[in-house]
């Protein structure tokens, strides 16, 4: 059967690499084991977090617990932290996850405790909840992609000016606006923003797909997502090449089309 965890498989039935080596490549597995879900729940984490402190702080300062000086500062490096460039700035890199987690769960609260008839019709359920009960169940349950396809709301993709663009390949001049703030728009965004969050979209997607037992030679076979291409392949198969103890390795896409080889001895 194919392997998608490369690390245990060079760790498990790599030749000849030294029992030392195993173990190195069994401590980064299991590292990277333990951080795997840190990048389906970045948005969930750093929102919830942010949410956390701001609403902490907040209380503290209705309460006089702490002075105004105090809670400046910390608006000043809570609004640091949650800073989105426009999509025209040069320090644009994409959706802060800290802004749009926060921005998400504070419409969840208002929501709740405010709906208008615009959340009513897209969230009807919230009707009579408690808004701690609904992102409390939204950190522990969903991920990044689930959470976005579930609860971004109209007014969030406002507030973040969100629109779709399609980059046609065969036109490297035009970008196409397809979607924008309308009922249409609304949910397309959604829909684009969360697939954006699949691990697929930001990890390509390689496994062991066989291992010619005479030859020694290592296939891989890389599923591509949205039909995008590995890059940089003459620079990764060296490194796939040594993890596999010095012998041929060959990647292929999910049709059988060879996409690169190693330089084997």
């Amino acid at each position: 059967s194919p392997e998608e965890n490369l690390l245990y498989f060079f760790e498990k039935y790599s030749p000849d690499i030294e029992q030392w080596q195993r173990e190195i490549l069994r401590i980064v597995r299991k590292i990277a084991q333990y951080f795997y879900p840190q990048g389906q729940t970045k948005v969930m984490n750093e929102g919830f977090a942010s949410f956390t402190h701001y609403t902490i702080m907040n209380r503290l300062h209705e309460k006089g617990l702490t002075t105004d000086g105090a809670h400046l500062e910390f608006l000043a490096l809570h609004s640091n932290v949650l800073y989105q460039p426009p999509y025209d700035s040069r320090h644009y890199s994409g959706i802060n996850p800290y802004a749009l987690g926060f921005a998400m769960l504070r419409d969840i609260q208002r929501m709740c405790e405010c709906p208008t008839k615009e959340d009513l019709r897209w969230f009807p359920s919230i009707t009579g909840k408690d808004p701690m009960d609904l992102i409390l169940e939204g950190s522990a349950d969903f991920r990044d992609e689930s959470f976005i396809r579930q609860w971004l709301s109209p007014k969030v993709m406002r507030d973040f000016r969100l629109f779709n663009v399609k980059d046609d390949r065969s036109d490297d001049e035009k970008y196409t606006v397809t979607d924008i703030h309308n009922d249409t728009g609304y949910d397309e965004i959604r829909q684009k923003l969360a697939d954006q969050h699949l691990r697929a979209s930001m990890v390509p997607h390689i496994e062991v797909s066989k291992v010619d037992r005479k030859t020694r030679t290592l296939y891989l076979q890389y599923t591509a997502h949205n039909g995008r291409r590995l890059a940089n392949l003459s620079r990764m198969l060296p490194h796939v090449e040594r993890l596999w103890g010095g012998y041929p390795v060959v990647i292929m896409d999910d049709q059988g089309v060879v996409l690169g080889r190693s330089s084997s001895r």
